[in-house]
């Protein structure tokens, strides 16, 4: 058979009855992604989402009493002691003064706004009086001159909010004619910063606000909008609202930024699949792209209650309320805001505030990955594809088998994610595929083989490692041994002095030692998902990049060179336990455009790539004992590992190419390098452009200091160069570059 012109098969169907069972698994497939991409809505999957999020919240809820958190509740018994709501601003000024003076509470947050002044003094009226109908009258003006002070509750309550860290709250309107009363405080965030990372908060059209008075006294203010989701069900809150270009915090997460004593808010870009966050010091609060962010519910009753008639009073436990963070709201009967959650359907509305706050200073706030639909459409497609083209082929047990065993994968992803990484994956329309899709087939019953595995093992087995195999088959038709160009990474590596090794070893001896280091050198490669291309006597060649793509493939090459030379320590410490000399390697490195395929004759054939790309690997990898490195890399290489530090070493022309390459030196990851080994990287650096520019003698005296801190070839050949340049100098013309006429 000639493996050039095989092709794949992905599926033998058997007339018209198999074509019409894989028909309609891709009409139901078709009409799931649909959904999935946002060209409508399906309600029964909407829901069923929804009550799979609830259940996992629910199942992993915490069960204690978070004491850092307390509720100061304006509830019956409050309303019957102190008077009917709402209370003089007086009482709230008493309230609040004790809370900061007498209980030493860490920071009080209002679920309650001051938008109007207080009338019932009935300061209004005597000063109505004073310039009226009593003006003239006596000592009136006198007397009202000393009583406005006692009768100025709403100054009274401003001093009183002065006295601690107290955070108003206040709320936008996001929908109508934008109407605005009171005054905002100063935004939380740059909204320009928030945008830069593809946020877009909701946006406000008005808002009723606090008295200036008050909130000019007040540390800061913070609305308490709630947003429910389709379903009524209260699932996320806003955290940031945009109004006329400004950013407003909620008054969970300005609470507790006063509560910690942190600094400003920060955004945090997402990495990865992490989303942007807000960053409170070290505390992070996943946004998704409205600045909104789940609740990390707990059950009713996870918080402290405390009646208000009791801090009034001063009778309120204080072991129960100092340092803790305070808000301040209502379970009064018509005055309270009743919220549905997935805990309860009567959820007082100040508690999610509360469970936001014991989310962020717990760092249990859930997140939606970054490209969460994106990655849903991934998995219902590799889903539905793989099983509309599996399941007709196979045996009625064998597909309920697979069935049990992708839904048992996917609720495991599902709550791995979960419970490890506080990620909430979308998971309905996959578990609606998978179903689906098992629903339809085993309608047809399944009387026939698949063999697309077993084929693509037998093409491939002989070329990839058997890990890379098996992921291959879950999707063959993506991949075949036909010849194409693409970009990869090639890495060679060789035993420096082999020969003079196997001059001193028996040849069974020098096999097992062979077999022993090509073992832990393979080993490697295959963890970071390279393949094995050949072995040439104790040298190596793999690559990166085919048969399946891997867009770090640079990346990965390089940190399996840096492996290789790691490794080496544990494997010549086995070498000598038997009597054997040690091992060194050279490693070279190369990235570019690359023919990879079966190639070879009718005779023998072999999976491998071709190009000018990799005889510079192997070029580099010969090199690496000119300069006393383990491993050097070309500039594609570098430029495509932006993480991984580097030192330039060279810039030269290798045999067989008349264009300059600079080479270089990999460190490691840049962030786990230590910092003198950045620092004499960069020395060394500095040492090279002296030497670059002609700077004879600063570039010696670098390089000597370097040498004697740390000797190394590296700086004898410089040096030795050095030398020779005073001797003789180069051509006015000479840029730099150090010609190899040897392989």
């Amino acid at each position: 058979m000639n493996l050039l012109n095989t092709k794949l098969p992905i599926m033998n169907l058997r007339g018209r009855r198999f074509m019409y069972q894989f028909s309609v698994g891709l009409a139901l497939l078709l009409a799931l992604v649909g959904h999935v991409g946002g060209l409508y809505r399906l309600g029964g999957l909407d829901r069923l989402e929804a009550v799979i999020y609830d259940y996992k919240l629910q199942a992993d809820m915490p069960r204690t009493v978070d004491e850092r958190v307390v509720i100061v509740d304006i509830d019956d018994r409050s309303l019957r002691e102190i008077g009917r709501w709402p209370w003089p601003r007086e009482t709230m000024a008493k309230l609040t003064a004790n809370l900061f003076q007498q209980y030493g509470v860490a920071a009080v947050g209002y679920d309650i706004t001051f938008s109007e002044p207080d009338q019932s003094s009935g300061l209004p009226v005597l000063e109505r009086l004073a310039v009226g109908d009593l003006k003239g009258e006596g000592d009136f003006a006198a007397i009202l001159a000393r009583l406005r002070p006692r009768l100025d509750y709403d100054a009274r309550l401003a001093e009183a909010l002065a006295t601690g860290p107290a955070i108003l709250g206040y709320y936008f309107s996001l929908t109508g004619p934008g109407d605005s009363a009171g005054q905002l405080p100063p935004a939380s965030i740059d909204c320009a910063e928030v945008h830069r990372y593809g946020i877009s908060p909701l946006t406000a059209t008005g808002f009723n606000a606090n008295l200036p008075i008050l909130q000019d006294k007040a540390a800061d203010a913070a609305f308490f909008n709630m947003q429910a989701d389709f379903d009524g069900v209260a699932r996320r809150m806003p955290m940031l609202i945009e109004y006329q270009g400004r950013c407003y915090g909620s008054l969970a997460l300005i609470a507790t930024r006063h509560a910690m004593a942190s600094g400003a808010l920060k955004i945090r870009p997402s990495h990865g699949y992490t989303p942007a966050a807000l960053a409170l010091d070290d505390l992070i609060v996943p946004l998704d792209r409205q600045a909104m962010a789940l609740v990390p519910y707990r059950p009713p009753g996870a918080f402290r209650y405390i009646s208000a008639a009791d801090v009034f009073k001063g009778t309120a436990p204080a072991a129960d309320l100092e340092g803790r963070a305070v808000l301040i709201g209502s379970t009064a009967p018509g005055i309270m805001d009743l919220r549905v959650t997935p805990t309860s359907k009567q959820f007082p509305g100040v508690e999610i505030h509360a469970n936001l706050i014991s989310g962020i200073l717990d760092g249990a706030i859930r997140w939606e990955p970054v490209g969460a639909r994106m990655i849903e459409l991934i998995a219902v497609l590799a889903l539905g594809l793989t099983l509309a083209a599996l399941l007709p082929f196979v045996a009625p047990l064998r597909a309920t088998l697979i069935m049990v065993a992708a839904l048992a994968l996917l609720a495991a992803t599902d709550l791995y994610a979960w419970s490890h990484w506080h990620m909430n994956l979308p998971i309905a329309t996959s578990l609606a595929t998978v179903l689906g899709l098992f629903v339809l087939n085993m309608s047809y019953g399944f009387f026939v083989e698949v063999r697309s595995k077993a084929q693509i093992t037998r093409l491939f087995g002989q070329y990839v490692p058997p890990e890379l195999v098996d992921e291959m088959a879950k999707d063959p038709a993506r991949y075949s041994l036909r010849g194409e160009s693409r970009v990869m990474t090639v890495l060679f590596s060789d035993i420096v002095g082999f020969t003079t090794i196997s001059e001193g070893l028996e040849a069974s001896q020098l096999a097992e030692m062979l077999n022993l280091f090509l073992s832990h050198m393979t080993r490697l490669i295959q963890h970071n998902r390279g393949t094995i291309d050949k072995y040439i006597g104790d040298a190596i060649m793999a690559f990166w990049g085919a048969p399946m793509s891997d867009d770090r493939h640079a990346r990965d090459a390089v940190l399996t060179g840096l492996a290789m030379q790691v490794a080496l320590t544990e494997l010549n410490t086995e070498l000598a336990a038997r009597g054997w000399p040690a091992v060194r390697i050279g490693v070279g490195v190369n990235t570019g455009r690359m023919s990879v395929g079966n190639m070879g004759s009718q005779f023998r054939m072999a999976y491998t790539v071709m190009a000018d790309a990799v005889n510079l690997a192997s070029r580099l990898e010969a090199l690496t004992r000119q300069y006393g490195v383990g491993v050097l890399v070309g500039e594609a290489t570098r430029e495509s590992c932006p993480d991984i530090a580097f030192m330039q070493v060279d810039k030269v022309r290798v045999k067989g190419k008349a264009q300059p390459v600079t080479i270089y030196t990999p460190l490691g990851v840049t962030a786990e390098v230590a910092p003198a080994r950045l620092e004499t990287a960069r020395q060394f650096e500095a040492a090279l452009e002296d030497y670059n520019a002609q700077r004879w003698v600063e570039a010696e005296a670098k390089l000597q200091a370097l040498n004697q801190a740390t000797p190394g070839k590296l700086y004898d050949v410089y040096l030795e160069r050095i030398a020779q340049f005073r001797n003789t100098p180069p051509p006015a013309d000479w840029d730099g570059v150090f010609t190899y006429v040897t392989k």
